[in-house]
């Protein structure tokens, strides 16, 4: 018997709840010691798929500079404008992020990385598609920036850990 597919969410915050500072830097947070206070390398290691939008997707390639992206993954990223010839990136342009996860769960493999956060995020929280939310807060103030959390309904959540 299969086990089903986990949809998670795993990332990083400032202390004050910011996924990325105004311009969608991440110095401040490639720029914290974290020690090995991080769970990376075990949490990738049970995921086959990532789904992320436009702006995460670019921040990342940029961050990799010239490595590939989650090469041994399948990658979906949602955007109306970005093309590209890597057979292992899927761009989503008609599809709703909901959408993709009810096919995706349906099907054989290990679990899916909602990589960033903002609209996919709120709405698979809405449509209560997500199983796990694992943040990783790092010991800076920001003030300001994109939160994680975009608008979604009030959503009881089951602490497994710290």
């Amino acid at each position: 018997m299969r086990m089903p597919r986990k949809v998670i969410f795993y990332g990083a915050i400032s202390l004050d709840g910011y996924l990325a500072d105004t311009h969608d830097n991440l110095d401040w947070l490639l720029n914290t010691d974290t020690g090995d206070a991080t769970s990376y390398p075990e949490f990738i290691s049970t995921v086959d798929t990532t789904i992320s939008g436009k702006n995460t997707y670019l921040t990342t390639l940029d961050l990799l500079d010239g490595a590939a992206y989650y090469p041994d993954q399948t990658n979906y990223v949602f955007s109306h404008t970005l093309t590209t010839d890597d057979e292992n990136i899927h761009i989503i342009a008609d599809e709703q992020p909901t959408t993709l996860v009810e096919k995706l769960k349906q099907q054989a493999g290990e679990n899916i990385w909602i990589i960033g956060g903002g609209a996919i995020l709120s709405a698979l929280i809405s449509e209560h598609l997500l199983d796990e939310i694992r943040i990783q807060v790092a010991p800076i103030l920001l003030g300001t920036g994109k939160r994680l959390f975009e608008t979604f309904p009030v959503t009881q959540l089951e602490l497994t850990s710290t």
